[in-house]
């Protein structure tokens, strides 16, 4: 089944890849996008699971297969015998870099769409020249198709493992999916290599900026905040809390400030703590009172006080709702 779903990733690749060459008519281009969420929902991927990718796009794998037809049957091409696809003449060479010559312009003036077509074609007649991956995933991130550039210079540094611009362009690419802590270490490599680009240096810092801001503890004491509003469990009684009368005015209560706000410490005006929401003002004794030690921005005491079986799972609710 992976290697099926490694089959429908590259369809897929290659239809974006389509979708964003601008030569479709508006139909083509609906059929299409129609086409890759079928495939995407039949066989369950994404274009963001790099794991999925494979070395080679799908036009440089058919182009690799036909020279190899070819080859066998000399009838079938007017290529010189001597040539192979890893081995391209002085000639072929020359073209592809005219190609990558003719993308660099359209880069130049934001035509990105057109720059990925030059850069596939000098990859086709030249697939061990690292410099097209790396420029065809500048166009791609350009494009939005960050996937499609973290694969290209996944290539790239396969075939030059010491060229510092594949690994910086990779760091961009994972910057904008939001992998930061792979950003982090492409941004380290490129340094290694490069170590007085000041780009290198500057996006590193924003990647380890992120990093630490983006972590899916921050904020809630250690807690996977993402895992819990995942985890089908604890929405569900999360969905059954939001519905106790109770436990709606203590929320609505502490997101209105009524309580000092989350883990501040806000002074109180008066001198004792406010009754709780609902609590009848004439009869003291008709709700819990909140232990003396509750002050209006102990979030955690104010809770334990009025709705002790549920402080925890209150806490981690209204972390999310602010963190929203």
């Amino acid at each position: 089944m992976t290697d099926n779903k490694r089959l429908a990733f590259s369809i897929i690749q290659f239809l974006h890849d389509q979708l964003q060459s601008g030569t479709l008519s508006s139909d083509a281009q609906e059929s299409l996008e129609v086409a890759v969420q079928c495939l995407e929902t039949a066989f369950e991927v994404s274009t963001d699971d790099q794991s999925l990718a494979v070395p080679m796009t799908l036009p440089e794998i058919f182009t690799s297969a036909t020279a190899k037809v070819n080859a066998e049957d000399p009838s079938q091409s007017q290529v010189n015998n001597n040539s192979t696809p890893n081995s391209p003449t002085e000639e072929q060479k020359a073209e592809a870099e005219r190609l990558k010559s003719d993308g660099n312009d359209q880069m130049k003036v934001d035509n990105f769409a057109a720059a990925v077509e030059f850069y596939s074609k000098a990859i086709a007649i030249n697939p061990q020249n690292a410099v097209y991956y790396c420029n065809r995933a500048a166009a791609y991130s350009k494009l939005g198709n960050y996937a499609g550039a973290v694969q290209d210079c996944e290539r790239a540094i396969s075939i030059d493992p010491n060229y510092s611009k594949a690994y910086g362009r990779m760091g961009l690419a994972l910057a904008s999916l939001n992998k930061h802590t792979e950003a982090v270490s492409y941004y380290k490599k490129a340094l290694e290599l490069d170590p007085d680009n000041d780009t290198y240096k500057t996006n590193l810092k924003i990647a380890e900026e992120k990093m630490d801001t983006s972590s899916p503890t921050a904020g809630l004491g250690g807690v996977d905040l993402a895992g819990l509003l995942s985890n089908p469990g604890f929405m569900n009684m999360a969905s059954s809390l939001m519905n106790n009368p109770q436990v709606q005015q203590l929320m609505s209560g502490m997101m209105s400030g009524a309580y000092g706000g989350l883990g501040g410490g806000g002074a109180g005006g008066g001198g004792g703590a406010a009754p709780p929401p609902g609590a009848a003002p004439a009869a003291p004794s008709a709700a819990p009172a909140a232990p003396s030690a509750a002050a209006p921005g102990d979030l955690s005491r104010l809770i334990q006080a009025y709705v002790p079986e549920h402080r925890d799972c209150i806490l981690k609710l209204v972390v999310s709702m602010n963190n929203r």
